[in-house]
């Protein structure tokens, strides 16, 4: 009597529903991640050009360093600035990355 149950094999569980919803679900996680990664650097850039002009008096500002220091204060601006919400950029990033991964 021939078994009825279909063949399990490496192929078929790679295209069950449930793998494809969870390769689904990490590729909407990495397009988020890099959305959110765009919107730093971009407020990263915004930043450097609004501190671009301004000067610290001594004793706490001026230097060598200072110019170093001030891209990383801002990147670290930028970052917060995203993980409090943002300024809107990486929702509409992450919208046009889905549609055109046909993920919408």
């Amino acid at each position: 009597m021939a078994d009825l149950a279909p063949a399990v094999t490496p192929a078929s569980l790679l295209t069950s529903p449930a793998v494809q919803s969870a390769a689904e679900m990490a590729k909407r996680g990495d397009i988020k991640k890099t959305a959110q990664k765009f919107e730093s650097s971009f407020l990263s850039i915004m930043l450097q050009q609004m501190f671009e002009g301004t000067e610290t008096a001594a004793p706490f500002g001026g230097g060598p360093g200072e110019s170093m220091f001030k891209s990383f204060m801002t990147e670290a601006m930028a970052n917060k600035m995203v993980k409090a919400g943002g300024v809107g950029v990486a929702p509409a990033i992450e919208h046009e990355m889905l549609k055109l991964q046909g993920l919408t």
